[in-house]
């Protein structure tokens, strides 16, 4: 009865991701700057004052009380991709004290990515909490070891965050926070080799916001993930990114 009762759900997904694939999988743009970005988390700024945002507009499981707006902008150069979120927010915490640490525990912004155009289903997974700590592995084809980034690579992610690194007491007033990141390709080179993209390239990847220990919890994403439970980490949902 268990195997027959996983079969029909599994055989359900199916039917739900060839529909959602019929229906067009999401598009993000993602606009080519002429000169490195200064992280400081500054949403007004430009170049980012002119490029689109995307919202979160997704959840997994029921529909959650608290359902924060969530913004999210991307831009790339010769070196790095480059990201921005905006997030209208509240029931915000944030204690993960290093690297590596369950961030996604906390108020937590997600970006899932792979750097091919393939079915290998291989990917990165960067999650950062509102304080700028992160977690940040690469998943290789299923059945794969996964690569926990060792702290040399993942200092080399510049971060600029509007919140305290700690908010240890849970802030149930609502709050604008706002977080900026830069990731370089080289860095990404070592765990998985790509060209550096040029217009026309074209990434698979996700964009999620998740706060599983605060009083409100909430699994918001970009790209409908068509699955009965919360689990991000299923790449054949994930959108596309072009490179402009």
């Amino acid at each position: 009865m268990k195997m027959m009762r996983t079969v029909l759900i599994a055989f359900m997904i199916m039917i739900s991701y060839h529909s959602l694939d019929a229906q067009k999988k999401k598009t993000n743009y993602i606009k080519k700057i002429p000169a490195p970005l200064t992280i400081d988390a500054d949403w007004e700024k430009a170049p980012w004052n002119k490029i689109e945002a995307i919202s979160l507009e997704h959840y997994m499981g029921e529909r959650p009380e608290h359902f924060p707006k969530v913004q999210v902008k991307a831009a790339y150069d010769d070196q790095c991709i480059y990201l921005i979120w905006k997030v209208n927010d509240q029931y915000v915490r944030a204690v993960a004290e290093k690297h590596q640490d369950p961030v996604y525990k906390d108020s937590c912004v997600e970006f899932f990515f792979s750097t091919h155009n393939t079915e290998d289903r291989s990917y990165f997974n960067l999650e950062m909490n509102c304080g700028g700590t992160m977690l940040f592995n690469h998943h290789g084809t299923p059945g794969d070891q996964v690569t926990k980034l060792p702290d040399h690579d993942m200092e080399q992610v510049k971060i600029a965050h509007t919140m305290p690194k700690m908010v240890p007491t849970e802030i149930t007033d609502t709050v604008t926070w706002y977080l900026e990141y830069a990731i370089p390709f080289a860095m990404l080179n070592k765990y998985q080799e790509f060209e550096t993209p040029t217009s026309g390239t074209v990434w698979q990847g996700n964009f999620y916001k998740i706060a599983d220990d605060t009083s409100h919890p909430h699994w918001l994403t970009w790209s409908q993930v068509v699955f009965p439970k919360p689990r991000f980490h299923m790449p054949e949902f994930f959108g596309k990114l072009v490179f402009e």
